[in-house]
């Protein structure tokens, strides 16, 4: 499946593709794809998550099924169905899924945000609901479905233990995230790496926002040296924000740092495009920290 969806980084753009469980729409994204293949019997591997069926092995690579429904609470049925392949956070990974309907592209400002009582301070399943025509189709969070799973494939917390005492830092750092709980996780993280000046926003749009408020305010300088964008958010991506900061000459010099999950080759090369001055994927905090050491340093000097 060609994955290769964008030609021009930053439209703030994605593709959403729609796929059944039961008589449920749910999407992931494209960039997360790296082919569909019709149901294949698996191995399944003892005293692992219920949720997770087992393994096969295309093309000599060994790749975990997670069953989404039960997952997701769902009743199961005879359905083969079909595994969407995915990778992101340098995992392969199958989802075992009923049906593919087919690919949208849509931009980021719409898709609406799921509100509280579904994304709660835990976070939640859901990162986003797109209305299309009839139907709502639930994008879904890929990334804390494994974590659920298996914790240790999320964000490397330990690493920053090893750091140890740290002096504390002057530099202001602006995050845009739209994970509730990641974006706990990083400010703590950075917190103990000497960080404490910290502006959280919850997407690109926001971020922008608070970067056009500060300049139009005379305090920009004093308000954000360093910008940590995730890629994945409603409203405007970060793709689209470190394009809006690199091609204008008041923001241009702001080190941009992409942390996402989708870091791969070919969204690495998008970045780079783009003018981003480091991209580290998800699990990688302590890589994080040494990645504003190193771009705050040299912006002193």
């Amino acid at each position: 499946m060609d994955t290769n969806i964008l030609l021009e980084s930053g439209t703030n753009e994605l593709e959403i593709l729609e796929f059944t469980l039961g008589d449920n729409h749910y999407g992931i994204n494209v960039a997360k794809i790296r082919e569909i293949l019709c149901y294949q019997k698996v191995t399944p591997v003892p005293n692992t998550h219920p949720s997770v069926e087992g393994i096969f092995m295309p093309r000599d690579t060994m790749i975990t099924v997670i069953n989404l429904k039960k997952c997701l609470g769902m009743p199961e049925s005879d359905v083969e169905g079909l595994f969407i392949i995915t990778n992101f956070n340098k995992l392969d990974i199958a989802f075992h899924v009923d049906q593919v309907i087919g690919i949208h592209r849509v931009s980021w400002d719409e898709i609406i945000k799921p509100d509280s009582t579904i994304n709660g301070s835990e976070g939640s399943v859901a990162t986003g609901v797109i209305k299309m025509q009839d139907k709502l189709i639930v994008i879904l969070d890929f990334e804390a479905i494994v974590s659920d799973i298996s914790p240790e494939t999320g964000l490397r917390t330990n690493d920053i233990e090893k750091i140890g005492a740290r002096e504390h830092s002057d530099d202001s750092i602006l995050i845009a995230e739209d994970s509730v709980l990641l974006s706990s996780l990083i400010t703590d993280c950075l917190k103990k790496a000497g960080y404490e000046k910290l502006i959280v926003t919850f997407n690109g749009q926001e971020a922008w926002d608070k970067i056009q408020e500060f300049y139009n305010a005379g305090t920009l300088k004093d308000n954000v040296h360093c910008v940590i964008t995730d890629i994945e958010m409603p409203q405007m991506d970060g793709h689209r924000l470190t394009k809006l900061i690199k091609s204008d000459d008041r923001f241009k010099d702001i080190p941009v740092i992409i942390f996402s999950s989708l870091v791969n080759d070919e969204m690495r090369r998008k970045g780079e495009r783009l003018g981003a001055d480091a991209q580290l994927t998800k699990p990688e905090i302590g890589k994080l920290v040494d990645a504003i050491d190193s771009l705050l340093s040299n912006k002193e000097n």
